[in-house]
C-alpha cells in the first residue's frame, strides 16, 4: 500500500503520538510560555525546524486512516488524526510526517482525488494540530483546560444513536492501533462475555492490519452492553464500536485470507 517509503512496523500510526511528543525534537516545548527550543547534537541552540504537519479538507465521510496512508503512499507518516465534531467525522484530518521535506511532497498532492472527492492539502501550524489532539482527548471526557473549543457532547448523547440500532452478537471495532493483538482486544472487553476464538483482527491481503476487528459475544444483549466501551482507548488511540452482523464479519475474514 505504501511502498518502501511508507509507515513502517505494521503501520503503527496514532499509537506513536504519545511517545512521539516525548522524544521527537519537533515536539520539544520549553518551560517558558509560548516558546520552543531545539538543541542540536553539539549542544548549542538551533532554531526549531518547521513542524512537519499538513491539514486535509474535503475527505470522504467514510474515510479511515488506511485511506490517508494510501493517499500519501511513499511518504513517511508519523501520525494521522481524523477530526470529529459533535461525534461525527468532519471531513478534515491532520497528518504529521517524518520531516519538512516530506511535507513539501505531500503538498504536491493537493486536489488529488480520494474516491470521487478531491482533497485539499495545505500547510497548518503546530498549534492547530495540538488543538485537534486536545479536542480528541476532551471528547473522551478528559477535558483539557488549555483547549478553548466547544465542550464535547455528553457520553449519553453520543451513545444514544447506536443504542437504538439493532444488535446481533457481533461488534465491529474501528480505529485500533495497527499493531494491536488479540489478547489486547480480549483485555479491552474483560468485563464482558465474549467468545475468545471469535475475535478477528481484520487484515489486508498482504497481512497488514486495517485498524478494524470483529468480536463475537455470547448474546446480542451482551454485545449491546459492551457498547459502553465505545470511544475508550487501546494504547493512545480511542476505539469506535459499531453493531455488526455475522455476514459482515465473515466477509472481513474472507478478505484477510485472499
Amino acid at each position: 500500500m505504501l511502498g518502501s517509503g511508507g509507515v513502517s512496523d505494521g503501520y503503527e500510526v496514532g499509537s506513536k503520538r504519545q511517545r512521539m511528543m516525548e522524544s521527537n525534537p519537533y515536539f520539544a516545548v520549553s518551560s517558558g510560555p509560548g516558546s520552543f527550543q531545539h538543541y542540536g547534537y553539539a549542544g548549542g541552540f538551533q532554531p526549531p525546524p518547521p513542524f512537519p504537519v499538513v491539514r486535509l479538507r474535503g475527505l470522504p465521510f467514510n474515510c479511515t486512516d488506511i485511506d490517508i496512508l494510501k493517499f500519501f503512499a511513499g511518504l513517511t507518516i508519523v501520525d494521522v488524526l481524523l477530526v470529529n465534531k459533535n461525534g461525527r467525522f468532519s471531513g478534515e484530518a491532520f497528518v504529521v510526517f517524518a520531516g519538512a521535506m516530506q511535507v513539501e511532497f505531500a503538498l504536491q498532492r493537493d486536489r488529488q482525488n480520494m474516491g470521487r472527492r478531491y482533497v485539499e492539502v495545505f500547510r497548518c501550524k503546530k498549534q492547530d494540530y495540538y488543538n485537534a489532539v486536545a479536542g480528541e482527548v476532551s471528547y473522551e471526557g478528559i477535558y483539557d483546560n488549555d483547549y478553548h473549543g466547544s465542550p464535547p457532547p455528553s457520553r449519553s448523547k453520543r451513545f444514544s444513536d447506536k443504542d437504538q440500532m439493532e444488535y446481533t452478537e457481533i461488534l465491529k471495532m474501528r480505529g485500533l492501533p495497527f499493531n494491536v493483538t488479540k489478547p489486547q482486544v480480549i483485555e479491552f472487553f474483560k468485563d464482558y462475555k465474549l467468545i475468545e476464538d471469535r475475535v478477528h483482527i481484520a487484515c489486508r491481503p498482504d497481512g497488514k492490519a486495517t485498524g478494524e476487528a470483529y468480536v463475537e459475544f455470547v448474546s446480542p444483549d451482551e454485545a449491546k452492553r459492551a457498547m459502553f466501551k465505545d470511544k475508550m482507548t487501546i494504547g493512545s488511540r480511542y476505539v469506535e464500536l459499531f453493531p455488526s452482523t455475522p455476514d459482515e464479519a465473515r466477509r472481513a475474514e474472507s478478505r484477510s485470507r485472499q
